[in-house]
């Protein structure tokens, strides 16, 4: 059986269109509810969300689910995604939702599922509830209706549990820091936590309303936190995205820092420190090879996985790694957190800032990425990759890189497109096997 409303991420898509309706929040929370519903005690639920518009809709018609099929509610407000994984886990809670587009702007909205372990649902609970959505599920009885409240302090209970990650012995003292919250989740407490450890802020995209979620900001629009590092003379930028799940880092000359940097920075120093578990960093196939080739250099593996936070965290478990994360920005450091955690990662990285008494740009560039291209071709039905004539060119290009550089292709899990990726250290030989490949796309797709 296929998903029909789970994709790589939870449920997404236009707010009010589609399945992100209120229609179908209120059904997932009965579906859910009910999945969950298992044992004699009193359930919970707890439910977190981000500061777009639509998830005040989308909040209370979950609110209505759930505890219409008798599952009390716990609110939290807007947080971090992790923060939601973290407080499920601590207020022994049944399940966990986030409703959140991440990084999608204000229009689009997502629901997020969590178990009471803290990790994202498995494959199997994600089609048990699929399956329930199809029903005509039963009600409580008007005594065991569930309740909801909001807890008060939950931004304090997650600003103390990201400031435990630090070493004790470490301090923000004497840094200037400067955060791009996305206006987004933790436009409050990631600002917070870094002042309580003693930096100074300077902080932007912490005045959403609504609709400015991403906008011209946070971890994938990166223009303002380099002009705001630069013009208040910052020692770093930290660049979060709209759940705060993924981190991108700004040096102070205003040079980005992406996730294979960071992973490499961690990494290392854990290996150094005797932290790293497993001997390896897990990452995905669009990691650069230079990440694997300084990680190997330093006797560390680097094991790839699909595309996607949730293949990462998979072999992360089925592994024993602690360390992993995704170019874009999303890392998962699992001696702190079940999930992506962009303030837990910023954390390690200036604890290293910290110890090392460097700069920042001469800290976090550890290796000299290998030329990487990445175009997408669009097709309009069939499956192109199956073609001959598409074989024989992947064929083409795979040869042309052999032993001097990847090739990945891979459809799109969202849209009717091709992905082609290449990377070696001859840019002149990633692009003439790019353009192989997309051209034999694009003439088959035609």
């Amino acid at each position: 059986m296929s998903k029909q409303f789970f994709g790589t991420d939870g449920i997404r898509g236009r707010t009010n269109a589609g399945v992100m309706t209120a229609e179908t929040a209120m059904k997932v929370g009965q579906a859910a509810g009910k999945h969950f519903l298992r044992g004699a005690h009193r359930h919970r639920v707890v439910i977190g969300k981000d500061t777009r518009l639509s998830g005040y809709m989308l909040e209370n018609a979950m609110v209505a689910g759930f505890t219409s099929v008798g599952m009390d509610v716990v609110l939290l407000g807007p947080m971090p995604t992790p923060a939601v994984a973290l407080l499920t886990r601590e207020l022994r809670a049944d399940v966990g939702v986030m409703i959140s587009a991440s990084h999608n702007p204000y229009e689009d909205n997502g629901i997020k599922l969590f178990g009471p372990d803290g990790f994202k649902l498995s494959d199997e609970d994600e089609l048990a509830i699929e399956a329930l959505l199809g029903e005509d599920l039963p009600l409580a009885e008007a005594a065991e209706i569930g309740r909801a409240r909001r807890i008060e302090d939950a931004r304090g209970r997650y600003i103390h549990a990201v400031k435990w990650s630090l070493p004790h012995d470490i301090r923000l003292d004497g840094l200037k820091i400067a955060v791009d919250c996305a206006n987004g989740a933790a436009y409050q407490v990631a600002p917070s936590a870094f002042w309580e450890l003693g930096a100074e802020i300077v902080a932007v995209g912490v005045s959403p309303n609504g609709k400015n979620i991403n906008d011209r900001c946070g971890s994938t629009h990166l223009d303002l936190i380099q002009e705001t590092v630069v013009g208040s003379g910052a020692d770093i930028g930290i660049a979060l995205d709209g759940d705060a799940d993924r981190l991108i880092v700004v040096d102070e000359q205003g040079n980005t820092v992406d996730g294979d940097q960071i992973m490499a920075l961690i990494g290392s120093q854990w290996a150094a420190q005797g932290r790293l578990a497993g001997g390896g960093v897990v990452a995905t196939v669009m990691s650069n090879l230079g990440l694997e080739r300084f990680l190997n250099g330093r006797g560390i593996d680097l094991v790839r996985t699909r595309v996607g936070d949730r293949h990462v965290l998979e072999a992360m478990r089925g592994g024993g790694y602690n360390v992993g994360g995704e170019q874009s920005g999303h890392m998962i450091l699992l001696d702190h957190a079940t999930t992506g955690d962009g303030t837990v990662a910023a954390l390690q990285v200036l604890a290293a800032l910290v110890q090392s008494g460097k700069r920042a740009s001469e800290l976090l560039h550890l290796f000299d990425p290998v030329p990487q291209l990445l175009r997408n071709v669009r097709f309009s039905g069939g499956k192109p990759l199956e073609d001959a004539r598409v074989r024989a060119a992947i064929a083409d290009a795979e040869a042309s890189l052999d032993g001097k550089g990847r090739l990945v292709i891979r459809p799109s899990g969202t849209e009717p497109v091709i992905r082609v990726m290449a990377e070696g250290d001859d840019a002149g030989e990633v692009e003439a096997a790019v353009a192989c490949v997309c051209e034999a796309v694009a003439q088959v797709a035609a």
